[in-house]
């Protein structure tokens, strides 16, 4: 598979990345703020989302174009 970021920087499990956008959290009160750091992602099936832990948030998935390398 070859998962991109925004940028078209290649990712795999373990790397980190920074959230671009402020993205609302469904079914939380938790909105991810522009330039939050998100730790050792793990990579889906799905070559457009990724899963990770950010902060209070467990089993997280996010799309790959709401995010950089960091």
């Amino acid at each position: 598979m070859n998962v991109r970021d925004t940028n078209g920087a290649a990712l795999a499990d373990g790397d980190t990345v920074m959230v671009i956008k402020d993205l609302k959290v469904k079914g939380t009160s938790v909105t991810l703020k522009r330039g939050t750091v998100i730790k050792n992602i793990r990579l889906t099936d799905d070559e457009e989302a990724i899963e990770c832990h950010a902060g209070q948030v467990r089993d997280l998935v996010l799309k790959t174009c709401f995010l950089k390398k960091a």
